[in-house]
């Protein structure tokens, strides 16, 4: 059965509600430790008022020393409250934070995709800054409360004195907070463009840099460099917009704290001379008028956070929330299976038929490169089943029949800008830890010489991106992973374009023997591997136009030699 925890947030609201139910106990303990501190902390003016009164009354040492005594227990009381009530409340917040960015992420990196207009970028600052903005409603609603309190008990002690002064900090509260309200809900519309542009900004940046190489080679990092400018600009812009509204909002807050502290201190020093009052109780107000305005401040500042917390959460739940791109099915491949496409049109592609057998090593030359990247986002669950026209089959099943485990089993594509990640070569080649090939997968990809280079072998140390290993060792490092996984059908895209001649004719020979006996189709115009292939077919403006043996289509047809030749 499914728990309210566990269901997919609609909304920030449910989000926050969800955040809030999840941690009602450590709340309410928090709630009641900060209490316990703003009430020592409005006690302290009280009692300084009540030693005056009764010094100036009795003149006993004994009387002196008590007051003495309670004042300390009040100021042990305040601090142990705040700290162990901060502990509580930030522990609580924390966890909760937690929570939210392992859920954005899991979300993120589900095998299937989610109909978002987010980058990867936008959803790494929401996993981050709004999943922790989000979680500081944990502690918002313990010291919303707690300064409530203070400023109740300090409305109730100054009435029992005169209660003018009790009517005043009430209606003064009230207009305070009307009156910071306004100003609050600009600063959430704010605030959350300025977390969008952000992002935008991050997702902008991390796109430049994982293609910089390319960029650096037609000479394109200028125009991309303006581009980002351009983002960034707004995002900066953006943030001098909030900076502006949060500044006047704190200036607001303080300006009418102060104005209220005021009021209290001239109206009770107004009352003590006309003997309304006596002097401890102006010693109490004006300590009081002095206090208030720091609990004042926290309270007027909270419709802030509160706003900043549900932005934050309405972001969350556009990644949350979003619909799945496509429902996968229940079935199993057969093993062992073949691949068959069958009328598919998306793209370039324009009803491609082909069938690759179980067990066979099919190569596929694309005279052009985008037929051979739509090619690759089909066989690849990158589009939907019910995105494109017509069928593909993986062992005898359509993709749509089959369940996401069941095709990440049997079959992979890689692509030719496989992602190198930070850890080392070992756990590059294997990450999960549990594939049997890891040697020859090395073998094959022409990886030994690599590894051969370190003394540190497979656990060599690999920077994010790959940022310490060649364009070639990038991708036999790729190429490895994909061989070590042992598929049952195995997809390569450019398995080798940043390698040298030598090197590729060594990789076609040692994949197509790796792979012998299981179905391996390359998406290639390298003439090396299309002449290690049992069969290639010839994809021209979305369709197969030819198949035969390489060396067969190089005696007999002059565009395939054009296209291939080098």
């Amino acid at each position: 059965m499914t728990t309210p925890d566990t269901q997919r947030p609609r909304t920030g609201a449910d989000i926050l509600r969800t955040a809030l139910r999840r941690n009602i106990g450590a709340m309410a303990w928090g709630t009641v430790l900060m209490g316990l501190y703003q009430a020592g902390e409005t006690a302290f003016p009280i009692a300084l008022g009540l030693i005056v009164e009764h010094t100036l009354r009795d003149r006993s040492l004994g009387a002196l020393g008590l007051s003495i005594a309670a004042l300390a227990v009040i100021i042990t009381t305040v601090s142990l409250s705040w700290r162990f009530g901060m502990r509580i409340l930030q522990k609580a917040n924390t966890t909760e934070a937690h929570r939210w960015r392992v859920r954005v992420a899991a979300c993120g990196l589900q095998p299937v995709a989610r109909r978002t207009d987010l980058k990867s970028g936008e959803v790494l600052t929401i996993a981050t800054e709004d999943a922790d903005q989000t979680a500081d409603i944990i502690e918002v609603v313990p010291l919303l409360i707690s300064s409530l309190v203070a400023v109740a008990v300090a409305a109730v002690a100054l009435a029992l004195a005169d209660i003018r002064l009790g009517l005043l900090v009430i209606v003064g509260t009230v207009a305070i907070l009307s009156i910071l309200s306004v100003l609050s809900r600009r600063i959430g519309s704010s605030t959350h463009e300025q977390q969008a542009r952000v992002a935008r900004a991050g997702a902008k940046v991390a796109d430049l840099i994982s293609g910089l190489r390319p960029l650096h080679g037609f000479g394109g990092n200028h125009a991309a460099f303006r581009s980002y400018r351009q983002v960034s600009t707004e995002a900066r812009l953006q943030a001098v917009t909030v900076a502006r509204v949060n500044g006047a909002y704190e200036g607001t807050a303080l300006a009418l704290n102060a104005v209220l502290a005021g009021a209290v201190t001239l109206t009770a020093g107004m009352l003590a001379f006309d003997g309304r009052i006596n002097i401890g109780e102006l010693v109490m107000a004006v300590g009081l008028a002095q206090f208030i305005m720091e609990p004042l401040k926290l309270f007027s500042q909270m419709p802030k956070y509160v706003m900043i917390a549900r932005a934050s959460a309405e972001r969350m739940a556009l990644v949350l929330a979003a619909p799945p791109v496509t429902t996968p099915g229940t079935e199993l491949p057969a093993a062992g299976g073949g691949l068959q496409v069958d009328g598919v049109r998306h793209g370039t592609l324009r009803h491609l038929k082909f069938t690759v057998p179980a067990g066979e090593f099919v190569a596929i030359a694309a005279y052009q490169p985008r037929a051979a990247a739509d090619l690759a986002s089909v066989l690849a669950m990158n589009v939907p089943p019910d995105a494109y026209e017509g069928v593909v089959r993986v062992g005898g099943r359509e993709l749509a029949e089959l369940s996401v485990e069941g095709v990440r089993e049997h079959l992979l594509v890689n692509p030719y800008d496989g992602e190198i990640f930070a850890g080392t070569l070992r756990t590059n080649i294997d990450p999960s830890g549990t594939s049997r090939t890891v040697p020859e997968a090395v073998e094959a990809s022409m990886l030994a010489d690599v590894v051969a280079l370190h003394r540190e072998g497979l656990d060599y140390g690999v920077r994010d991106r790959g940022a310490n290993l060649s364009g070639g060792q990038r991708q036999r490092l790729s190429l490895a992973r994909a061989l070590a996984a042992d598929t049952d059908v195995l997809v390569l895209h450019d398995p080798t374009t940043a390698v040298d001649a030598v090197t590729e004719q060594l990789i076609a020979r040692r994949v197509a023997e790796l792979r012998r006996g299981r179905t391996t189709v390359v998406i290639t115009s390298s003439p090396a591997l299309l002449d290690a292939a049992d069969r290639v077919l010839v994809l021209d403006e979305g369709v197969i136009t030819a198949e035969n043996t390489h060396r067969q289509l190089l005696a007999t047809d002059d565009d395939y030699c054009l296209a291939v030749a080098r």
